[in-house]
């Protein structure tokens, strides 16, 4: 690691939904490889609250500079967890930048659903002195083609059966706080989406008037299917979160 590279903000890649950490993995290793420095922490998926406000709280442990990057619901994450003083700037990978007040439903609402809403198992899930909650997984069959299209069939298979559910809760909640109102922002849009309308992620970039948008032909996992044009924006948005800040 360079002299200048060990001086940059941390990297921190949040997944989201029916995923985890390692649907990072291809990106992970293009900036491993490139001597960044990177941090891919787990998100809990059980409540847009409770879970930026985890992230946030591993992005304040790590003291330094960050730079936060946030795939599907982590886009969502990222949105309320980017307040924290040390997170320099965002990016919003094929994922939702709500409004102050706006939870996913609402903003989901306002266009066509995705090929994922008639995809979704609803399963309970016990909580301790609580009536249960619901958690919300994506079909077994139907996950390849609606969440890992573009991805190997053997890769798609692992991903379906390692899936991490979204506990319904989280799209109801209100985001509190918007980041992108005060930190620079950039944003791809998976154009070939199949999770998210790609409507609700040019919507969302454009209201929060991102610094830069990059739209590419990619599915939903464009992290696996473009890491190299992933990676190159992200890298550009570290540089200029320090170079160019606000």
């Amino acid at each position: 690691m360079t002299a200048s590279q060990s001086n940059m903000p941390t990297i921190v890649l949040v997944h989201g939904a029916f995923a985890d950490s390692a649907s990072w993995a291809p990106v992970t290793t293009a900036l491993l490889v490139q001597d960044h420095n990177v941090r891919v922490p787990p998100v809990y998926n059980r409540s847009l609250l409770e879970d930026a406000a985890s992230i946030r709280t591993f992005v304040e442990q790590l003291g330094g500079p960050v730079l936060l990057v946030g795939h599907s619901y982590g886009g969502a994450v990222i949105t309320v967890a980017g307040v924290a003083e040390n997170v320099v700037g965002l990016v919003c990978v094929a994922g939702y930048a709500l409004e102050e007040g706006e939870s996913l439903a609402q903003l989901q609402g306002q266009f066509p659903d995705s090929d994922l809403a008639a995809n979704l198992v609803y399963t309970p899930y016990p909580i301790q002195g609580a009536p249960p909650g619901t958690d919300v997984s994506v079909k077994l069959e139907a996950f390849p083609d609606v969440f890992a299209a573009g991805v190997s069939a053997e890769t798609a298979r692992v991903l379906a059966v390692s899936q991490r559910p979204l506990a319904a809760a989280a799209f109801n909640e209100a985001a509190p706080v918007a980041a992108w109102k005060t930190k620079p922002s950039w944003g791809i849009v998976s154009a070939a989406d199949h999770t998210i309308n790609p409507d609700v992620e040019r919507f969302g970039y454009r209201r929060a008037g991102l610094k830069r948008v990059v739209e590419l032909d990619s599915p939903h996992l464009v992290m696996h299917t473009h890491p190299t044009e992933v990676a190159h924006l992200i890298a550009e948005a570290l540089v200029a979160s320090v170079t160019h800040p606000g």
